[in-house]
């Protein structure tokens, strides 16, 4: 596979990087089909949707390596490196990504635990006695 462009995408603690190569749409996550790697449809359309964005969805073979977070980041993490990767390699392509907020790094993450709380936000019961 020659590699044409590449991109790293991210959300929360996920990290995908992101290989695309001149080809006949043939994507792979971690060695696996988009369908079999993320079983919920709502995630599988992540990867699809900055192709459907610039109509590029047959022309690129994409290899991805994703690691960290779970599902829902990973996806978001995919859809943002595969958009820096198109970007990357045509500009022409940025209206329509950065129309659809693709390449936009969604900031929030979990907010850490403070003490004298049981989580984040969470207070412990008040009791007056």
């Amino acid at each position: 596979m020659l590699t044409l462009s590449q991109g790293t995408g991210r959300r929360k603690s996920a990290v995908a990087r992101v290989r695309l190569a001149a080809g006949s749409g043939k994507i792979t996550i971690n060695g696996r089909d988009p369908v079999d790697y993320f079983k919920v449809e709502n995630m599988r359309e992540f990867v699809f949707m900055p192709f459907k964005a610039t109509e590029t969805s047959d022309k690129f073979d994409v290899k991805i390596n994703v690691k960290g977070g779970g599902i829902s980041g990973q996806a978001g993490a995919v859809r943002h490196g595969i958009s820096r990767a198109l970007l990357e390699l045509d500009t022409n392509f940025r209206p329509s990504l950065k129309s659809e907020g693709y390449l936009t790094r969604d900031p929030r993450k979990k907010e850490r635990k403070k003490y004298g709380q049981p989580k984040a936000r969470k207070r412990f019961q008040y009791s007056k006695r």
